[in-house]
């Protein structure tokens, strides 16, 4: 799928903000035609990144998760900047675990030049990623596979998962509350096998980009503070630096080369 467009994403980044936007509103802001900022709206609804309403449209709701294909696009570069600094953060010769989601799937891409590595894995994507890198072993957590994101759930995935202990643990997540940090997802049997991944870990690495922070969920995963390091792409909020501050999370903001000052 195509990246958006300079004026789509900051189309996308005012809906985040505020909610909603109209087309008479973003056709004077941007000093477009009307038809040309439809032209963007319905893209943008058509990969489920927002609702279509009667003159414009809103960001979607807490309560369902983007489709899987659409998420990639968001913050594409933030999460492959994240990607390549967690794999700064991974020596060679050790175990890891990743979990379900885009972010993920951008540490495996940057891991692919590791030697000595053993992946442990519920998503599908991570697998296919690194399944030809000459220096890493993939092992994939058996369970139920999802068609529409890859990822692997379950009691028999959680089962398996618990019987590992590896030195990084690398998880995505849905959301994060920017006032007391919570890590937030949308599914109950995803929430359980990311809880076992940070359980079987002896060091934890939270991957998430800037637009997390605009996001809601309805289901806890951990509190921030249970995370050793937090890695994304912009600074958070300040709640959010604060607690990593008070609570010994390590904070790692890569800020990508594109757009360095956010």
């Amino acid at each position: 799928m195509e990246t958006l467009s300079p004026r789509q994403s900051d189309i996308l980044a005012m809906a985040r903000r505020d909610g909603r936007v109209t087309v008479d509103g973003l056709s004077a802001h941007f000093g477009m035609t009307p038809q040309t900022i439809r032209r963007d709206l319905n893209e943008l609804c058509e990969r489920q990144l927002l609702k279509r309403t009667h003159g414009g449209a809103m960001f979607p709701s807490g309560v369902s998760n983007l489709r899987y294909d659409a998420r990639r696009t968001m913050a594409a570069d933030g999460k492959r900047s994240i990607g390549r600094r967690v794999a700064e953060l991974i020596p060679d010769n050790c175990s890891t675990m990743l979990n379900i989601g885009t972010t993920t799937e951008q540490v495996a891409v940057a891991l692919r030049a590791h030697e000595g590595l053993m992946t442990v894995t519920n998503n599908i994507n991570v697998a296919n990623i690194l399944r030809d890198a000459p220096g890493v072993d993939v092992v994939i957590a058996g369970g139920v596979l999802r068609p529409f994101d890859g990822g692997i759930i379950g009691d028999a995935t959680v089962a398996f998962l618990s019987e590992y202990k590896v030195d990084f643990a690398v998880i995505g997540a849905s959301a994060i509350d920017p006032e007391d940090g919570t890590v937030l997802d949308y599914d109950h049997a995803e929430v359980r096998a990311a809880r076992a991944i940070l359980t079987h870990a002896r060091k934890t690495i939270l991957v998430a980009d800037n637009m997390k922070f605009a996001r809601s969920a309805p289901l806890r995963i951990a509190p921030l503070t249970d995370i050793d390091i937090f890695v994304t792409d912009r600074p958070p909020p300040d709640a959010i630096r604060v607690l990593c501050g008070e609570g010994g999370v390590r904070l790692e903001v890569t800020e990508t080369e594109e757009d360095p000052d956010p």
